[in-house]
């Protein structure tokens, strides 16, 4: 929320998109975030005493972070609870800013009440949002999506899609999304994949190309001539003798901008299709 003094003026709003840093404010309360929808959850025992044990959801939680996130011997997991989130605290204040998108991101998927999951990456995005960061948890992961409309697209093709088609998106999500090694170049190609895989299911045609699918849909949906010759033609572009697909001795280049743009671009389109589907009583 925009502050009186930051609308007069007399205090500057926040202007630079946080891509490869993190400020002491989004840090601060991405941590509260964390201490609302999980920590606070461990209540005193009868003695009046804090263990982690008290809490059979955080104690999960906790023993993963010690087998699969710091990785270090779960003997070493304090019993006590002020001294297991001392220990993740000092992680936390201490640790690279894309570290702790690590972190929460391992939170969000690792504690096992999925509800819970579900609150605390909504509110990481309102506060994402409000410290102007360049990330977003779109699909369960971290991912590097500024506008919300690209975000929606993304969100409502994961939940619309058939099977085949989602796993396409997912795949192209954790490509772009791996913040230690980037694939754009197959995360363009799952992308493309996934148009792919819902046009054979419209047309009920496996063996089909995406030229021939889009010829069928066209007939049987209405689609506009105009939209099919378009995405004929995105296609080509990752087909053609410099695309995606072809089997070259060196990679592409390619940047993050190339894989989001198609990745929004199909998620769109299959939104589209889905819903031309629906009205012509086409069942997925």
């Amino acid at each position: 929320m925009e502050l009186f003094s930051q609308r007069k003026g007399l205090k500057p709003t926040k202007g630079a998109v946080q891509i490869d840093s993190m400020d002491d404010d989004l840090r601060n309360r991405l941590w509260n975030a964390l201490t609302l929808f999980y920590w606070r959850k461990v209540e005193r025992n009868d003695l009046g005493d804090y263990y982690l044990a008290n809490n059979r959801d955080v104690e999960i939680l906790f023993g993963r972070l010690w087998h699969s996130y710091f990785k270090k011997p779960l003997d070493t997991l304090p019993r006590q609870w002020p001294d297991a989130r001392n220990h993740i605290r000092r992680y936390f204040f201490d640790c690279q800013w894309h570290e702790v998108y690590d972190f929460i991101e391992f939170v969000a998927n690792q504690y096992p009440v999925e509800s819970t999951n579900s609150k605390f990456m909504d509110s990481c995005n309102f506060l994402l949002e409000g410290e102007v960061s360049a990330y977003r948890f779109v699909g369960g992961k971290i991912s590097q999506i500024t506008s919300e409309e690209e975000i929606d697209e993304i969100e409502t093709a994961l939940k619309r899609a058939p099977t085949t088609t989602k796993t396409h998106l997912k795949r192209a999500l954790d490509m772009l999304s791996d913040r230690k090694s980037p694939d754009y170049r197959n995360s363009i190609k799952e992308s493309i994949s996934a148009v792919e895989a819902i046009c054979k299911q419209i047309t009920n045609d496996t063996k089909a190309t995406l030229e021939q699918a889009l010829k069928e849909i066209e007939k049987k949906t209405g689609l506009h001539p105009a939209l099919k010759k378009a995405f004929s033609n995105l296609y080509g572009y990752t087909s053609d003798t410099q695309g995606i697909r072809h089997a070259l001795m060196d990679e592409p280049n390619l940047d993050f901008e190339d894989a989001k743009f198609m990745l929004v671009s199909c998620s769109a389109f299959i939104n589209y299709l889905i819903t031309k589907a629906s009205k012509a009583n086409i069942k997925l």
